[in-house]
């Protein structure tokens, strides 16, 4: 067994997300929800990665999909948030830091 710290142990099962993530994954897509932006939500959670994708419109593509990939938690950070068309938007170490790229985007409603 090697004590490197970079080396990464086998994944036990499925990645999803903690209460904690969770807690603030809901509280951005509430109020984006509430600017009527958005109208519903998925989650997966897959072998290496779980999935929290946002939609538009019920029925559509993800508008933006936020990753936690914990065998990247050493290199590039394990949190990113994806756009419509998969460009990694931002990504980083913690989820809130992360989450934050929808606190800078002008979202407004139009009628």
């Amino acid at each position: 067994m090697s004590l490197d710290p970079t080396t990464e142990p086998p994944l036990a099962g499925p990645v999803f997300w903690d209460r904690r993530e969770l807690d603030q994954l809901l509280r951005v897509y509430g109020r984006m929800v509430a600017q009527g932006e958005w109208r519903d939500y998925a989650m997966a959670g897959l072998k290496d990665a779980a999935e929290f994708a946002v939609f538009r419109r019920h029925g559509d593509a993800p508008a933006y999909r936020v990753e936690k990939r914990p065998l990247l938690r050493l290199k590039q950070g394990q949190y990113a948030v994806m756009g419509e068309s998969g460009m990694v938007l931002k990504r980083g170490r913690e989820l809130a830091q992360v989450l934050k790229v929808f606190d800078s985007r002008k979202f407004t409603v139009v009628e």
